[in-house]
């Protein structure tokens, strides 16, 4: 039988306590070579469906297979990101994860992909927090959406937040990301008037969005401030400017081959040399050596994190019988 999740039921087993936890202990195995992660092909969605139609605006999809040695199963992400879904009333990019037995190839569960992309995102915020911050935490978001709110939470979830300031440029997805953030949680949310104000004096600096330009200047930044890039994910795509960079002491990377290839280190002298695995940091192999220094943490995202989390999701909708179980 194969077990089928909702998004809904998928968000409902999603615990960001464990997510922070199942997500290190991946990442850790990644850094010593314990995992199989091929590389993810991409390719153009809608070609022929319309002549007219310009490449710009096709649709991309992906295949994200990852096994962590050991493991009772075996995942695969299929994502497909559509960018005229904003004028659809869609979302811009759908997942869906397939779940097999790694002993017997036999297929164990399909499930909604979005909210454990979400999930295990949010959590290199979360993980960044734990193990860079001390003391209460002041956090600040470029970025309303979807991704925006997630690191909030993970944030969190790992640390003593004591504020949250936000900014994005629509005004009403900066308004729905206060409104909804005030209703979770127990800490004051407002929203800034402008980068530089949502960034000065933060101690945790997050950046959620799809620019291609940097979303904030770097000289905003307070020493010791912790900055999170998760938005920025092609050579075209840029959220952070040099001077960022500059002032960091340290730059940490969930995947560094892969980091080194984004238009926020393109934009630098950086190469994938000077990158720190982030799994270094979770490992204990590297730590902060001042409370004063700039670091950032930059992400790309991994399937390796996708499978810990969707086989943590499956292993939780059997204990508590969540899902439609069906054949095949």
């Amino acid at each position: 039988m194969t077990r089928i999740l909702s998004g809904d039921e998928v968000r409902s087993l999603l615990d960001l306590d464990a997510v922070l936890d199942v997500v290190a202990d991946a990442l850790q195995k990644q850094g010593r070579g314990d995992v199989e992660r091929p590389a993810r092909p991409h390719f153009p969605i809608g070609r022929g469906l319309d002549a007219d139609r310009p490449a710009e605006s096709l649709g991309t999809g992906l295949v994200m297979p990852a096994y962590i040695h050991g493991s009772q199963y075996v995942a695969t992400k299929l994502v497909t990101v559509h960018p005229e879904n904003k004028t659809r009333d869609h979302p811009t990019i759908h997942a869906q994860i397939a779940v097999t037995d790694a002993e017997t190839g036999v297929p164990v569960a399909y499930m909604d992909g979005s909210h454990i992309t979400a999930a295990r995102t949010s959590a290199i915020g979360g993980l960044a927090a734990r193990e860079l911050t001390e003391g209460p935490i002041s956090v600040a978001v470029i970025g309303g959406g979807t991704q925006a709110r997630w690191q909030v939470r993970a944030i969190a979830t790992a640390g003593n937040v004591e504020s949250v300031t936000m900014f994005d440029h629509t005004d009403d997805t900066l308004a729905d990301a206060v409104a909804e953030l005030e209703d979770e949680l127990d800490v004051p949310i407002s929203a800034a008037e402008s980068p530089e104000d949502a960034v000065s004096g933060a101690s945790v600096v997050v950046t959620a969005t799809t620019s291609v330009e940097p979303v904030f200047p770097g000289d905003a930044l307070a020493p010791g401030t912790v900055v999170v890039a998760i938005g920025a994910y092609t050579a075209e795509m840029q959220e952070l400017d040099a001077e960022t960079f500059s002032r960091a002491s340290r730059v940490f990377a969930d995947v560094p081959e892969e980091v080194a290839e984004i238009g926020d280190i393109l934009a630098t002298d950086l190469d994938e040399s000077a990158l720190v695995p982030f799994s270094a940091l979770l490992n204990g192999e590297v730590a902060r050596e001042s409370a004063d220094d700039i670091v950032v943490v930059e992400s790309v995202g991994s399937a390796v994190m996708d499978a810990a989390v969707a086989g943590h999701v499956f292993d939780r909708s059997k204990a508590e019988n969540v899902g439609l179980d069906t054949r095949l």
